[in-house]
């Protein structure tokens, strides 16, 4: 029977720390992949991970997702919405099979950020504490992918369009977060834990300095106001909606509610995380 069960474990995060857990010496028997497609993990069905059919949206899957288990790692949904409803059913499946501790995905100070994603983490936080599981709670900052994998719309105009008024942004690659729900899910620990996560803060003139340098081409930072970034992101192709909130996003960055001093991620993985520019050449790559 599987040690440890992964929710998402073939989106991009889940992915990582199923290969991670594999990489760290963890047999492939003691992991169970739970996806909602189970031939995208046919790669880690083939390397002896079992694989466990079942979806957020159907309660009735997740109790035998989650039977035997005695570690869970709840990716937090990507459904803006649906996220409290479908966290709840995971964690009353834990509740039910006896789950050890239950390790989710949050947002950096969740309980208190005015960040316009934090208000459906701070609920699955409440309903955690209510549980009465033990669990641990990762309140991952922001992505670093989140703006590498924008290298060529940089790279095509030259310019790094944002409303952060100068504020950093404690991010770190998805492999450092990876990593740290790797820790999570294995290290010996007394009760309920709370981690707030997050690399190297950067401004956004740091990160056009950084692309400028590592790919020879010269990219600027241009600040503006919220309202102006919606604009302009409806400008080249967005809805006002999509645009709305990424302007929104980027004033909770001006807020300073994506940074922090906290170095819980380098604690937990054992090392610094992983350089602003040592990602912009990986994604180049």
């Amino acid at each position: 029977m599987p040690t440890y069960a992964v929710t998402g474990a073939t989106g991009r995060l889940g992915r990582l720390v199923i290969e991670q857990l594999l990489d760290s010496g963890v047999p492939a028997a003691e992991i169970a992949a739970i996806v909602r497609s189970p031939e995208k993990a046919a790669d880690l069905a083939a390397r002896g991970v079992e694989i466990r059919k079942a979806s957020y949206d159907d309660p009735s899957t997740l109790p035998g997702a989650v039977a035997g288990v005695r570690r869970l790692l709840l990716i937090s949904g990507d459904t803006p919405g649906q996220r409290v409803a479908q966290h709840t059913a995971v964690i009353d499946a834990a509740k039910l099979a006896g789950v050890e501790r239950l390790v989710y995905t949050s947002i950096l100070r969740a309980d208190t950020t005015a960040n316009p994603l934090a208000p459906e983490h701070k609920a699955t936080e409440e309903v955690l504490a209510a549980s009465g599981l033990t669990c641990t709670v990762l309140r991952n900052s922001w992505y670093t992918e989140n703006y590498t994998d924008q290298l060529p719309q940089y790279l095509g105009s030259g310019t790094i369009l944002g409303a952060t008024g100068g504020s950093k942004i404690s991010a770190a690659t998805r492999a450092d977060y990876a990593g740290a729900a790797v820790a999570a899910l294995t290290r010996e620990e007394d009760g309920n834990a709370v981690y707030e996560l997050g690399g190297t803060a950067f401004t956004f003139d740091e990160l056009a300095e950084a692309v400028t340098e590592v790919t020879g081409t010269t990219v600027v930072h241009q600040d503006m106001s919220a309202a102006e970034l919606a604009s302009a992101l409806e400008n080249v192709g967005l809805d006002a909606g999509t645009a709305g909130f990424v302007a929104a996003l980027d004033h909770s960055i001006a807020n300073g509610e994506l940074a922090t001093d906290s170095d819980d991620l380098s604690r937990l993985l054992g090392r610094p995380s992983t350089p602003l520019r040592d990602a912009i050449r990986a994604a180049r790559a």
